[in-house]
């Protein structure tokens, strides 16, 4: 298992009580999740079976297209997909004509920073479930996600590229050789300023990248049927002055640390090989 640096470690360590209560309040709801291996001090086995694809798109380049690092398949989104939870939710409002209302941006903020699970259940039900997110993600460009069954959002099939076209829809404002995205000024910079806000114990993943200025949004979960874990990140990093989207997904780790770290790698050697470009 590849060595994880010492602050995201210590980030992983410190954050394993949020982990497990938020994951066990899902299961108890019938979600996604069984209790974390690492938090519970045993772990699964996962020999030859973890997956990882990472995507990289430079702000500052022309390019249209993202640098692929492994296969462009569908992944299980786990957190991840409340970023694209809350965008669905400001389209809404946004073909209403208004803004978000005080108990949704209540709900929203914790989604994002602190990637509360039980205000995720309310405002997937409130923009109405996978349908409305699939109607969504078709006017933000995406073309690969298919939205969880019923109430499981964290079941939601995603790619890598869908991720950087996602993410191109919330950060392309800095982007001027990008198309326009249907989210406006407004909508854009409230998710940007949720997502460089993470607490404390969400500040791993795509931001081991960069030291400083990041916006991220991670996900995680452990399969029942196999014990090992979907472990994803996406974000805007700053490297040496270069502004980046990156989306890594993985699954079948044997941990959650595990998969941390498999992701904190692929994110490190995909912005480096983009910057080579």
């Amino acid at each position: 298992m590849p060595k994880m640096k010492g602050t995201s470690l210590r980030r992983s360590r410190a954050g394993a009580g949020v982990v497990l209560a938020s994951v066990t309040a899902l299961f108890s709801l019938g979600g996604l999740h069984a209790v974390p291996a690492f938090a519970a001090g045993t772990a699964a086995q996962s020999p030859d079976k973890t997956r990882v694809t990472a995507a990289v798109l430079s702000l500052d380049g022309g390019s249209r297209k993202p640098l692929l690092n492994g296969k462009d398949t569908a992944y299980d989104t786990a957190s991840v997909v409340k970023v694209d939870v809350l965008a669905t939710l400001l389209l809404q409002a946004q073909d209403a004509g208004r803004h978000l209302t005080a108990q949704e941006r209540a709900l929203a903020e914790p989604m994002i920073r602190n990637s509360d699970n039980a205000a995720t259940n309310t405002l997937w039900r409130e923009i109405g479930g996978a349908p409305a997110l699939e109607a969504a993600n078709k006017r933000l460009g995406l073309t690969a996600t298919q939205g969880g069954p019923g109430a499981k959002w964290g079941l939601t099939r995603t790619t890598a590229s869908d991720q950087i076209r996602l993410l191109l829809s919330v950060f392309d404002g800095a982007a001027t050789a990008h198309p326009a995205s249907p989210l406006n000024k407004d909508s854009r910079t409230y998710i940007q300023t949720l997502m460089t806000r993470v607490a404390d114990d969400q500040a791993w993943g795509v931001s081991a990248v960069s030291g400083s200025g990041y916006a991220l949004k991670n996900g995680w979960l452990q399969r029942t049927a196999t014990g090992l874990w979907d472990v994803n990140s996406v974000g805007r990093v700053t490297v040496d002055g270069h502004r980046y989207l990156v989306a890594v997904l993985s699954d079948g780790s044997g941990s959650m640390s595990e998969g941390i770290s498999v992701v904190e790698r692929a994110a490190r050697q995909a912005v480096a090989a983009t910057a080579r470009t």
